[in-house]
């Protein structure tokens, strides 16, 4: 039995720390031991000593199973730091070698390696399997283990090949170590691994020094730019989802003054490397990263870490806001949300398995759950890791600070409880919300629940309202989630007793976020204040030049763009090319009446024009839009365009209305005499000139609908506002 004090003096020795962290002493007696364990540790909390010291205490090498070649090399350079002697850790993968192959394995079979890392591919090769069955295995720690489960953020199938490719290679102590994992992709590791007797070692996943919030997604790369600029020298990291996205947002921020650099899995790996070693440098104050950036980055005094995209799980979203404020100072985690980006991610999943396209949207759930939420935050995401928050008001995230009305819900939870009883326990939330609301879906009439007596008891209020009231009472544990058949919504005791005496449940109403995108830019966000005199001046002239040009107002400007220039007030043609809707065509035909009579109210009124955040924009790279406009120059289908650049034909016609929307005429007669016969032309072209208040697309489908396709409406769309308009 090794002692405390000798403990003790290794930490000391090998680590140079006086006292440990957390768990760790338990943790390291368990292994020293020679028990399996299971580590939840959060980020910072000091995972990896509880693997280090044991392994430079115990005889022969332990063997770490760790995710990526570069985590490898960061861990074992750590390691030599503390160490005299190189040979004390090695990785062994497919960056070595030859003579680095032989050299690892020398060193192990000599006794000096007390760690080697491998990656779990490295494990499934013969030759490395018979190699580490003539070695003394001390024990095998499994890092970042959540790349076990398919439940977990970083699902990695190799990794749930590790409890047989141990067997082949000789049984030892295993310890599983990760920093995020709820009830049930823990349960799901421990069982992959055969460790489901195994203590489980789990620190609190509450980072108090973390800030949280989530904004409606309207205007993001300006709203980014400027709290960048406000925290000018600090370190910060956004992350998107899309490798594109990445290099269009580095870009723009660099040319607005911002010292940032573009990080993703698609960088060949010298550039990567380098804009990785310049952020820890301290050479650029931000990284845009996909989620490739960060994984045992030990980088302490990040101080926001954005995300323009709201991530495909609550696991990843936790992982990725916690490399901010790692040294226990400052850390501001803002997400931006919108629906439309849930929706996309579930195309992405379509074609996928239908298992994996189920788990896809179970995690999915979650996170719209997350993001619409008006419960404390802290709350939420520590309950999604099965711990429990009691404080009502944390202080530090948007929802505490800022909290929506209470009101009484004993009567919604007593409904949704009864529902859950009705349905034996066995269907997931969105089911029984749509039992309560009314909803006849093709699932709930598969299982006839459509036919119960308690099918549209709660029809007053919609299916996200008793989301709602399912989510908090989750938090309050009157329900709970299956975690063998994860989803499926359980009574607990605590259920059932409130059930027999209901008593008094505040509940909150959910977050409504506009609808809106990034493009929208001040389509969606109303937040600045509108010069009503102006905008009101601005709808006389564009009245006036519509009655001497016989054209619709709309045509000229349509609303959103006017009110955007009457917060604005652009002065100048290159200030009016940059409101939404208003490309260099439409600049140059109606800007100079506009920007005349904009000018005069702005020095009548002594108006501060908000140009202190003006943004630059990039050229677009891609030239799509070019590529577009020289097609229909050349008059070629609209099928062959959309095929060459990999679009669905809704996003191609999205195209084409921004080029057209921008002031760009372009002439796609030749398309549409070959998909819609004159007379129907006619009609919906003079709907749009005589009888149209506006250029509305989907008031024109209500209009037109019956007789007409959302197709030909469009076409004939664009036609109008091209000929009419630029």
């Amino acid at each position: 039995m090794i002692s405390d004090a000798s403990i003790q003096e290794y930490l000391k020795r090998y680590f140079g720390f006086d006292t440990f962290k957390g768990n760790q002493k338990a943790i390291i007696k368990n292994v020293l031991e020679g028990n399996d364990s299971f580590v939840l540790m959060p980020t910072g909390g000091g995972k990896s000593l509880c693997y280090q010291l044991p392994a430079v205490m115990k005889e022969g090498t332990a063997i770490i199973i760790s995710p990526l070649i570069a985590l490898m090399k960061n861990q074992v350079d750590a390691m030599r730091n503390f160490s005299i002697d190189d040979d004390v850790a090695h990785f062994l993968n497919s960056s070595l070698t030859k003579n680095a192959v032989i050299k690892v394995k020398s060193d192990v079979v000599g006794g000096a390696t007390k760690l080697l890392y491998v990656a779990p591919e490295s494990l499934t090769k013969e030759e490395n399997a018979e190699f580490l069955r003539s070695v003394k295995v001390s024990f095998y720690a499994i890092d970042e283990a959540h790349c076990i489960s398919e439940w977990g953020h970083d699902f990695r199938p190799e990794y749930r090949r590790i409890r047989p490719m141990i067997d082949s290679i000789g049984r030892a102590p295993i310890i599983a170590l990760t920093a995020t994992a709820t009830p049930k992709v823990q349960h799901d590791i421990q069982k992959n691994l055969g460790i489901l007797d195994a203590p489980v070692f789990k620190s609190s996943f509450n980072r108090p020094n973390l800030y949280y919030e989530v904004r409606p997604k309207s205007d993001v790369t300006k709203e980014m730019i400027k709290y960048i600029k406000n925290n000018q020298g600090k370190s910060g990291i956004i992350y998107c989802l899309s490798r594109k996205k990445v290099e269009e947002i580095a870009d723009t921020l660099k040319v607005n003054g911002i010292k940032a650099l573009p990080y993703h899995a698609g960088m060949d790996s010298v550039t990567r490397t380098n804009n990785q070693d310049k952020f820890l440098m301290e050479e650029v104050d931000v990284i845009v990263a996909t989620i490739a950036f960060g994984m045992g980055i030990d980088k302490p005094d990040v101080r926001y870490v954005i995300h323009y995209d709201i991530p495909k799980s609550l696991e990843g979203y936790y992982q990725e806001t916690g490399r901010a404020g790692r040294d226990g100072g400052e850390g501001r985690c803002i997400a931006y949300y919108s629906y439309r980006d849930i929706q996309k991610l579930e195309k992405f999943m379509h074609g996928k398995p239908i298992a994996e396209q189920e788990i896809g949207r179970q995690l999915l759930f979650e996170t719209v759950s997350y993001a619409e939420s008006s419960l404390c935050r802290r709350k939420l995401l520590l309950h999604y890791f099965g711990e429990e928050y009691t404080p009502s008001n944390c202080e530090t995230c948007d929802n505490c600070l800022h909290p929506k009305v209470r009101f009484e819900g004993s009567g919604y939870v007593c409904k949704l409880l009864e529902v859950v009883i009705a349905v034996k326990e066995k269907f997931k939330a969105d089911h029984i919300a749509n039992i309560l609301a009314g909803n006849a879906t093709s699932a709930i009439k598969s299982y006839k629940h459509h036919k119960l007596d308690l099918f549209g008891s709660g029809d007053e209020k919609d299916e996200k309202f008793w989301n709602m009231v399912i989510r908090q009472a989750l938090i309050s544990r009157l329900v709970a989630k299956d975690i063998e058949y994860y989803g499926l919504i359980k009574l607990t005791p605590k259920g059932y007793e409130f059930l027999d005496n209901p008593h008094t449940f505040m509940l909150t109403e959910d977050h409504d976020y506009i609808e809106s995108s990034e493009e929208e830019g001040a389509y969606g966000a109303k937040t600045a204040a509108v010069d009503e005199e102006l905008v009101s001046i601005l709808k006389d002239l564009r009245k006036r030049i519509s009655k001497q040009k016989d054209i619709p107002p709309f045509v000229i400007f349509q609303d959103p763009s006017i009110e955007e220039m009457a917060i604005n007030y652009p002065i100048t043609p290159e200030e009016m090319q940059a409101i939404t809707g208003v490309g260099a065509g439409k600049a140059r035909r109606y800007g100079p009446e506009f920007l005349e009579v904009i000018k005069r109210h702005v020095e009548e009124n002594d108006i501060i024009r908000p140009l202190d955040m003006v943004v630059k924009s990039v050229v677009n790279k891609s030239g799509l839009k070019v590529y577009i406009i020289q097609s229909i120059d050349r008059k070629r289908p609209f099928e062959d365009i959309a095929a060459a650049k990999g679009l669905e034909k809704e996003d191609l016609f999205a195209e084409i209305e921004a080029i057209v929307n921008s002031g760009t005429r372009i002439n796609i007669d030749y398309y549409i005499n070959s998909v819609i016969d004159d007379e129907r032309q006619e009609d919906i072209f003079s709907y749009f000139m005589e009888e149209a208040e506006s250029d509305s697309l989907e008031e024109a489908i209500n209009e037109l609908g019956g007789e007409f396709d959302e197709d030909e409406i469009r076409l004939m769309r664009i036609k109008f506002l091209s000929e009419m308009g630029n």
